[in-house]
């Protein structure tokens, strides 16, 4: 998929947002790519999953023993990352604040992952669910994401492949543009800032 083709399935979901928007990681941003209405339809959720897996490089791709992703914005493209590889899913979640793996999900030792995230902006949230992975015994050997935020400036510590790089810009709150700082904001993920 180009990367128009891949704004496009965004925009017929009306999930390419304008405004402003309080980010997971607490930054603002005048942009908003809403990852959970594009992937609310199945046959878009399929194709973007299997455009990203076909992006990632074939000695990564043939190495993977399982997809990890973490809750909630993650759940559904590691899934659909899972049945495009033809690999386990599942997923870590944060019920006492820290990354763990539940309900009955395990890792054997040195279990080779793909960590799948559905956005990355600064890194953070990804850098909790590689250690957590890790720490349940799982070896992360790279990362896929439907789309980069970071502008290519992550460092994960692992390979990372996105299906796009979307260059929008991100202030502190502290230090808005006069014109988004007119605009109230709006919290629309899924984890506190």
């Amino acid at each position: 998929m180009t990367d128009e083709e891949i704004l496009a399935e965004f925009r017929a979901a009306d999930a390419l947002l304008e405004g402003h928007f309080i980010l997971s990681s607490g930054l603002r941003s005048p942009r908003y790519l809403q990852c959970a209405r594009v992937l609310m339809d199945g046959a878009r959720a399929e194709r973007l999953a299997r455009a990203l897996a076909a992006k990632l490089p074939a000695e990564i791709r043939d190495s993977i023993d399982a997809v990890v992703s973490p809750a909630m914005g993650g759940v559904i493209i590691g899934h659909e990352m899972g049945r495009a590889l033809g690999k386990p899913a599942m997923f870590v979640e944060r019920p006492d604040g820290a990354f763990h793996l539940r309900r009955g999900f395990s890792l054997k030792p040195g279990e080779r992952v793909l960590m799948v995230e559905d956005v990355v902006t600064t890194g953070l949230s990804s850098k909790e669910a590689i250690a957590a992975i890790e720490e349940a015994g799982g070896k992360v050997i790279a990362e896929a994401s439907l789309v980069d935020r970071s502008g290519g400036a992550v460092d994960l510590g692992v390979p990372f492949v996105p299906l796009i790089r979307i260059d929008v810009p991100t202030y502190d709150a502290n230090d808005l543009p006069a014109e988004l700082a007119a605009i109230p904001a709006i919290k629309p993920g899924s984890r506190a800032a």
